[in-house]
């Protein structure tokens, strides 16, 4: 009983979980994404598992443009809730475990210590109250040794991501401008994924658990901009910027720290701060390149 359903497995978790495949040989990955898996389709999500006798489903897939969201509320509700209560409903009924990755912005952003996981959630845009009426759903809903993992500031040398994204731009332009006034952590996937695979076999409760992780420490994104341009050792001079300047369509919190605490203590995990995790994934790039 060690078959994985990992949806979303063409994003960086999935990619990610896909990575550790032969380092975690007891269980066997079944990898979907929309192509081939319609969560949003309860019955067809029910027959997979059944067919595959999956025991634990790692829910990856999401709706993650936040700003999109904004014009399009309905498919983030879809994908960020209604598939979400679909799989809890099938991982009740089936008996079997899900572990369903969640967001900061379920958070407002106007704490000054770092968020627990029992803070009071108010997120401040579409794709934050997507994200939180999806835990909701899977809470409701209740099944046993399950859990809900929200996590913040994703970034890996695949897929769209921050890293990439400021990497292209120090290479292009003799500056940029970075929002200095967003606090957070940001999170290399590689160690949410590892991390994970390993606590699987660790999950035992009534019900469903929430926790947070997130690479250790904090920054903004100006100064996470900075770092990774000092280490590319790119020319590139990174400026700060306002918010309120930047003018997105989506608010998003003023401070997202999330307190990884619980999950440290619970499952016996050492993570790494984000400086550390960063050096590591642009060392990874460099030998992949």
């Amino acid at each position: 009983m060690n078959n994985l359903l990992i949806t979303g497995s063409k994003g960086q978790l999935g990619l990610a979980l896909k990575s550790f495949k032969h380092n975690f040989s007891n269980y066997t990955f079944f990898f979907t994404d929309k192509s081939n898996l319609d969560i949003t389709n309860f019955e067809e999500v029910s027959r997979f598992v059944s067919a595959n006798n999956i025991a634990v489903i790692i829910n990856c897939a999401a709706y993650t443009n936040v700003d999109n969201a904004e014009d399009e509320p309905n498919l983030a509700t879809k994908i960020n809730s209604d598939a979400v209560q679909n799989l809890a409903e099938i991982a009740k009924e089936k008996a079997i475990k899900i572990i369903h990755i969640s967001t900061d912005y379920v958070f407002d952003g106007t704490s000054e210590i770092p968020y627990v996981e029992t803070s009071k959630t108010n997120p401040q845009n579409v794709y934050g109250v997507s994200k939180l009426r999806g835990e909701q759903a899977l809470l409701k809903v209740n099944p046993d040794n399950s859990i809900i993992i929200r996590t913040s500031w994703l970034y890996s040398n695949v897929g769209n991501n921050f890293v990439k994204t400021m990497l292209k731009l120090s290479q292009e332009k003799e500056s940029i401008s970075v929002v200095s006034d967003q606090i957070g952590s940001p999170t290399n996937v590689y160690d949410l994924a590892k991390a994970i695979l390993q606590i699987i076999p660790l999950l035992k409760s009534n019900g469903v658990q929430v926790y947070h992780y997130a690479n250790r420490s904090n920054c903004s994104w100006f100064q996470f901009a900075k770092e990774i341009v000092k280490l590319s050792k790119n020319k590139c001079v990174v400026l700060p910027i306002s918010s309120k300047k930047f003018n997105s369509k989506a608010k998003r919190p003023k401070f997202s720290l999330l307190n990884t605490a619980k999950i440290q203590k619970v499952f016996s995990l050492e993570i790494p701060t984000w400086k550390i995790s960063l050096k590591n994934c642009l060392e990874h790039m460099n030998t992949t390149s």
